[in-house]
């Protein structure tokens, strides 16, 4: 529990959106605005993500924040008393769990930051993200630009034929797409197969 002097309405907000679109930077803008403020954060992401850095949460621009890697979300449970603003980065491989983790951090008046995929490569939910989106007072939506065509991006298309819901990588395996665009993409993937 946060010491009552810095008790206040805890929140959820969540960033959102497909692969390039901004989301880790924007966790990572406002978990250092907090900072700014002199305020305690703690940031967690999940152990599965090494892309860049296994102690940090790094954007694919390259601006970093440092958190601890974790397996479970009930380990986000042991922060420090005084944690005031908790960061999520790569939501989207934890499991349901992260939802009941989040409303407890935030019913014990902490600011909750999570950051992910709101769809898989398939166009599909994206693990617990539903849930969190649904249980957020803020849901902030983040485009990519469509690499084919120049409109607004909502789509992670996956360049190699791997059909595991999970595969880290950058843009030799993912490009953002739009709708028209992604819906193209797939009828190609389909004829290929």
């Amino acid at each position: 529990m946060l010491p009552e002097r810095l008790k206040k309405s805890g929140y959820i907000e969540v960033i959102c959106g497909s692969m390039f679109s901004g989301k880790t930077e924007e966790l990572i803008r406002r978990l250092k605005r907090a900072q700014f403020a002199k305020q305690k954060i703690a940031t967690f992401k999940p152990t599965i993500d090494k892309r860049y850095s296994e102690l940090d949460v790094v954007s694919h621009d390259e601006h970093s924040i440092s958190c601890t890697p974790i397996k479970s979300p009930s380990r986000m449970l042991q922060i420090d008393d005084d944690v005031q603003v908790v960061g999520i980065d790569e939501a989207q491989f934890f499991d349901e769990s992260v939802i009941e983790v989040a409303q407890t951090l935030a019913n014990s008046g902490r600011r909750v930051i999570i950051a992910g995929l709101d769809t898989d490569y398939l166009g599909k939910p994206f693990g617990p993200m539903p849930g969190l989106m649904a249980i957020a007072e803020d849901v902030q939506k983040v485009h990519a630009i469509c690499v084919r065509c120049g409109n607004l991006a909502n789509h992670s298309h996956r360049l190699s034929q791997s059909k595991k819901l999970v595969v880290l990588g950058e843009k030799d395996i993912y490009e953002p797409l739009c709708r028209e665009c992604y819906n193209k993409a797939m009828l190609e993937d389909k004829e290929q197969d």
